[in-house]
């Protein structure tokens, strides 16, 4: 074991937190470690329901500056990234037996004008015995709300910050556990992580310590830095299922159960819709998480109470389900446990900030004012910076991304219309990048069923930190849904051999 570096900041998880936090302080002139146990955006924050959006329901709880701070942030993070962020449109059909009109017309007035909505249409209402939306929905649904909130592909947007951290000279290291983490008598914390690919250890030191690790933060506050108060968060397990297409048009459902929650109907990648999500509690290693058969009969119950045509087990093609790492609140009842996020600054010599919560849609925010706490902490630097700065392949106007597919298409005429309009909507101006002068698809290398090519896995590998399979199938690309099982193995085959030296070259443990 060896010491090999010295930083301003230490960051522990590699979720949309952590990078967003190594971002953001990267661009401010701090000098930055970032650590990730697994893949970037493994846990909680590839398994989310996929929406930038203020939380209609959390009006329910009375939680007003939550609810206006996520409002605002969602044009800001759209503005930033155009191509993994867009504006969705909500249906929300009234059901006479649950909450009354008046309510939900109140609630979306408040959704309308508490946040800043400056380009995203307004709510109004539908007919749904005369508007298209109300097609695959039972017929005793008459009348509907539609309204505004976006879709993120939230496993890229963890990647893109992590890519943009590193860019301004941040220490990405994935596959890397935190060990041991204590404070020094100068002033400095240092930190122990162990390269899980190697077994080789590292001791690194640090001015301040993040911890940022979602649902583990508890854990590392117990094991790695050796403290009793580990009793700070609350988990939550939601599950989701993707099922084959159910509906044509763009449009998702925002659709409300008879115990008082909801969940959601999404169009999903091309092909599929995406319903979700639940709410249990969860007492296990968030790594365990798995969809229980009670969760698949709850969603695809509630579902066929909505759409005329069932949803049954035989629909499903995928599930996935993530834990969240809900500040303990005291609440009785799982969903009405606080989304907000708390942060906990120990000064002094060595400082510690823990991260307890927090959302998709705030996490700038979130990551602002932690970087902000670091100027009572070790001294200020430079100012905020993010709200105007676009993720890597997100510098393009939001109304730009059908001129960007037709400018691809025009240049690669060999790709297909999906297949640009993917690549554009994964990278964004950095898909360029990916076929460089490529003249056909002969020239993308091996082929690995679907329109996934070498030319991209290279790409992610070089770039973006994928190391296997999975990593490329299931968080960069979703390629998982399509590709046949022969191909997946390909590709494993390949990235076995592809990434040994990369996963060396890491650390340099």
């Amino acid at each position: 074991m060896e010491s090999s570096a010295t930083c301003d900041v230490f960051v522990i998880g590699g979720g949309i937190n952590g990078c967003g936090i190594a971002r953001d302080a990267a661009g401010r002139g701090y000098s930055v470690i970032l650590a990730e146990m697994n893949d970037l955006g493994s846990g909680t924050s590839s398994a989310a329901t996929k929406l930038i959006h203020g939380g209609l329901r959390y009006l329910e709880h009375y939680e007003f500056r939550l609810v206006r701070e996520a409002l605002m942030e969602r044009e800001v993070l759209w503005g930033m990234a155009p191509h993994i962020i867009w504006p969705l449109r909500l249906v929300l059909p009234h059901h006479s037996g649950l909450r009354p009109r008046w309510l939900l017309r109140l609630g979306l007035f408040l959704y309308d004008y508490l946040g800043g909505r400056k380009k995203l249409p307004a709510t109004k209402m539908l007919n749904l015995r005369r508007d298209p939306a109300g097609a695959p929905l039972k017929p005793e649904y008459v009348n509907a709300f539609e309204f505004s909130d976006c879709w993120v592909n939230d496993a890229r947007l963890v990647v893109l910050n992590a890519r943009s951290a590193a860019d301004l000279g941040a220490d990405i290291r994935t596959r890397h556990r935190v060990v041991a983490a204590t404070r020094g008598d100068d002033g400095f914390w240092s930190v122990t992580m162990e390269n899980l690919g190697t077994g080789a250890r590292t001791t690194v030191s640090a001015r301040l310590l993040v911890n940022a690790a979602g649902p583990w933060v508890d854990a590392v506050l117990a094991g790695a830095i050796g403290r009793n108060d580990v009793d700070n968060i609350r988990l939550v397990q939601g599950s989701h299922i993707v099922i084959k297409r159910k509906y044509e048009g763009e449009r998702a459902y925002f659709f409300q159960n008879s115990d008082g929650r909801i969940f959601f109907a999404i169009p999903y990648e091309e092909d599929f819709t995406l319903i979700g999500t639940t709410d249990r509690d969860f007492d296990d290693d968030p790594s365990n998480a798995r969809i229980t058969d009670a969760e698949i009969d709850y969603l695809c119950e509630g579902a066929s109470g909505y759409f005329r045509e069932p949803v049954t087990r035989d629909d499903i093609v995928w599930t996935y389900s993530g834990v969240r790492p809900l500040f303990d609140d005291g609440a009785s009842k799982a969903q009405e446990t606080t989304r907000d996020y708390v942060l906990r600054l120990e000064g002094g010599a060595a400082p510690l900030i823990n991260i307890f919560g927090g959302k998709l849609t705030t996490y700038r925010h979130l990551a602002e004012e932690v970087v902000d706490m670091f100027s009572q902490a070790i001294g200020a630097r430079q100012p905020a910076w993010t709200a105007g700065a676009t993720l890597p392949g997100g510098d393009f106007a939001v109304e730009a991304f059908d001129t960007l597919v037709e400018g691809l298409e025009s240049d690669h005429p060999y790709l297909s219309h999906p297949h640009a309009r993917r690549l554009i909507r994964l990278y964004g101006t950095l898909a360029r990048q990916i076929l460089g002068n490529a003249k056909d698809a002969g020239d993308l290398g091996a082929h690995f069923g679907a329109d996934l090519y070498q030319a991209e896995v290279d790409y992610l590998v070089e770039n973006e930190w994928a190391l296997t399979a999975d990593d490329v199938l299931w968080r960069r690309t979703k390629r998982g849904l399509v590709v046949s099982k022969q191909d997946a193995e390909k590709l494993d085959a390949y990235m076995r051999a592809a990434t040994s030296k990369k996963s060396r070259q890491l650390s340099p443990d």
